[in-house]
Formats: structure tokens, sequence, C-alpha cells
């Protein structure tokens, strides 16, 4: 199956934009010209998914699985405003029907990987007794000391994020779109001082991007948008929309830090995605929430992944 596989695989890959070598050697080779000159940096992310904690196999296929592994790696790039170049796909399949399955979860790989003009430069596949997992390293590149980071937020700047939060159990996990043509024109504006991608919920990400830039950030609660996703999440759940929108994780929307200087700048929306200002970094740290009865201390909520 493996030697097939790869063989299938390289021909599936073969349009897709090229480098010096891809699949089928030892290891790839891409041109150092292309992703490291004095003008760019070297942007890496890695990410695993597993059958039963990301996605569940026998729901939603394998493409829909590797669909998903491959927008989880170009949010991450989004995030940090970079170009995806190459990414390597390596895959532990059951042994029941592993060849079905690895060409499900290529094809997911694939369908973003022509979208956005990215390589499937190599990867490897084993086949044991467990479940599905895969996992997937992206390369991208970002003009040099362009790249946003977590800890470039400052007391005053604006807490932005794009699109709705909540509710993403429903289906958004698997079939969002990575926010990097967003990305790209943000960073061309220059109006964005930090940034993260909302994986783990709204308020675990906020929290983690408060620590790395030493600062706080107050919220508030009635700006936040909220998903019909969350909306509908009630009735099971017993949890506000609110909840939902703060906690749930895996919106992977972008979670940015904008100066005042340039908040007037920031578009209402980037191709068709809202961007809304649901408060500002502050000097205390920790996170705070304002509403009608005032400023409270806000829980850090997300979604853990066990």
């Amino acid at each position: 199956m493996e030697h097939s596989f790869i063989a299938w695989a390289k021909q599936r890959a073969a349009r897709l934009p090229k480098v010096k070598l891809g699949i089928g050697d030892d290891c790839a080779l891409i041109g150092f010209e292309s992703i490291n000159s004095a003008e760019s940096d070297v942007v890496v992310t890695t990410d695993s998914l597993c059958d039963g904690t990301h996605f569940i196999l026998s729901e939603c296929g394998a493409q829909a699985a590797g669909r998903k592994l491959m927008a989880v790696n170009l949010s991450d790039l989004a995030s940090m405003a970079a170009k995806p170049l190459a990414v390597f796909l390596s895959l532990c399949l059951p042994k029941e029907n592993a060849g079905d399955i690895a060409a499900g979860v290529f094809e997911g790989v694939h369908e973003l990987a022509a979208k956005y003009q990215v390589s499937i430069a190599g990867g490897d596949t084993n086949v044991w007794k467990g479940p599905l997992c895969i996992h997937l390293t992206a390369i991208g590149t970002v003009s040099s000391g362009t790249a946003w980071l977590r800890s470039g937020a400052s007391a005053g700047d604006a807490i932005v994020v794009t699109g709705s939060l909540g509710g993403s159990i429903l289906g958004k996990h698997l079939t969002f779109e990575p926010r990097l043509q967003l990305a790209e024109e943000l960073s061309r504006m220059g109006v964005v001082s930090a940034a993260t991608d909302i994986s783990d919920g709204l308020g675990i990400d906020l929290l983690n991007m408060t620590v790395a830039s030493k600062c706080g950030a107050e919220v508030l609660l009635d700006q936040i948008p909220i998903s019909s996703d969350a909306e509908k999440c009630i009735k099971e759940s017993g949890r506000s929309p609110l909840d939902h929108a703060l906690g749930d994780g895996e919106d992977f929307e972008l979670l940015l830090a904008v100066p005042q200087s340039q908040i007037d700048r920031l578009p209402l929306e980037i191709c068709g995605v809202p961007l809304t200002r649901i408060g500002t970094f502050v000097n205390r740290t920790g996170l705070w929430s304002r509403d009608k009865r005032g400023v409270r201390q806000l829980p850090p909520r997300g979604y853990v992944h066990s």
C-alpha cells in the first residue's frame, strides 16, 4: 500500500507549485533563495489530529479530516501574516481500509493546497492497530521583521476579532476557511501589532496574548460577535450563546491587537469577513469584562482537547 500510495500522491501533487525535489525521495529540497533571503523569514508550524478527539472519522470521512488538518496549519500561518509555501503530510493509518483512508486524507489536504497554491512536498505513512492519526508540517514565508507575534500588544491597543465565534462543534471546525487573504491585506496595511488564531477558545487565546505581551485585557461582552451556531447549541448545552462564544474553541478566527493610532484605518470587513472591536488591552494584568454591571474578572474559558 505504501509505495503505491506514494506514487499516486506524487502524481496528484504534480500540478501544485513545485519545489526543487518533492514527494518520492528521502527529503524534500526547497530552494533556499525562495524561502530565506535578506527580505524574508521562514515560518514553520506543525499540528496533529486524532480520530475521536479532533474529528470522528465514521461521521465526517477521511477527506474532511484531511481538509481540517491543512486548514489548521494554514490558520497558524495566517496568524503570523505568513504566506504558505510547502507542507509535509504524515499518516498513522488504521489497518482496515488504510489505502482508501490515506487517499481521502490526501484529497482533503490537496483541496486547500490547490486553492492557496501550496506544494505538498513530502511526508510519511505508517499502518497500525490504533485509530487514524494525521500530522502536517507547514512552511511559510513573511517579510523580515513583519511577522505578527502574540507578544506585540500594548496597553491601549484595540482587541479585534474576525468573523463570529462559538458553536464550532456543529460543523465549522471541519469547514472553516483559514484567514490567509484577510491576514495578507491587513499585513499590507500595517495596522496589526500582535495576533493569534482562536483555536482553544477566545478566553484562553486572549489570555495567552496578554501573558506574552505582559499586559491585560478588558472585553466588552456585548460586542463579541456570536455565531448562529452558538445560538443553536444552547438547546442541548444549557449554556448561554456568549459562553459558547467565549469558550467553545476551534473557531480558527484571528484575534488581533490594533494600535489606537491605526484603528480608524481598520476596515469593517475584508473579503466579506467582518472585523469587530471587542475591547482594549490594558496595563493591569489578567482578563476583565465590562458590561452594564461594571468591570469584573473574566475567567479564561476554552476547549481542552483530551
